[in-house]
């Protein structure tokens, strides 16, 4: 895709907070520091257009981005190891539970998990939340520019065996040398060409 305007819209926690459904849209998911940040600002081709932070935890509400004034990225709440209060992680999951129930013009959701770190808890529960709502699952292993390409394979068996989720229906992406970009792009135009919620056209 064409990246022409990127711009950040608006921070939500309900759905009253949210921008209009009518246009299609991607969110974006995993685990506080899986490199989330980093990846949409790569996707978007933006170096800061989502703020990213060395201190996990640090994207505590629903942002929502316009993208060629055609379709909205939304960046959900890290959630696992964040240094932030109790009571503050104990919203984030009613939250994006009730982002990904409600939000009529839902088309994919990227899931990222580092290829340095089998997926807990909260990761399967995300994917068990997106199997339920029916919302298509685009699954990314990021960072792997942090371990050599020999070694992939053995990091990412026991991700796939975790998540349940075949090795080959991983997307791979680095931020730094920006492997992967293209792969995502292409299927987040298939997600929204095929995405039944709306009729709107990317």
């Amino acid at each position: 895709m064409q990246i022409k305007t990127a711009q950040f819209v608006k921070s939500a926690t309900r759905p009253g907070n949210y921008p209009p459904a009518e246009r299609p849209e991607i969110a974006f998911a995993g685990r506080s520091n899986v490199g989330k940040s980093s990846l949409l600002n790569v996707m978007v081709q933006r170096k800061s257009l989502v703020r990213t932070s060395s201190t996990p935890g640090r994207t505590q509400l629903i942002n929502f981005f316009d993208l060629n004034e055609e379709i909205y990225l939304v960046d959900l709440p890290g959630y696992g190891f964040a240094k932030v209060p109790m009571a503050v992680k104990k919203q984030w999951g009613p939250m994006i539970q009730t982002y990904l129930q409600s939000r009529q013009s839902l088309c994919a959701v990227v899931v990222l998990f580092d290829i340095r770190r089998v997926p807990r808890e909260e990761d399967l529960q995300l994917l068990d939340w997106l199997e339920e709502y029916e919302v298509p699952t685009i699954p990314v292993i990021t960072k792997v520019d942090k371990v050599s390409r020999n070694r992939r394979a053995a990091q990412i068996a026991p991700i796939a065996e975790a998540t349940g989720l075949p090795a080959e229906a991983f997307s791979l992406f680095s931020a730094l040398t920006k492997e992967g970009r293209d792969e995502i792009w292409e299927r987040l135009e298939i997600a929204m060409e095929e995405c039944s919620c709306l009729d709107a056209e990317v």
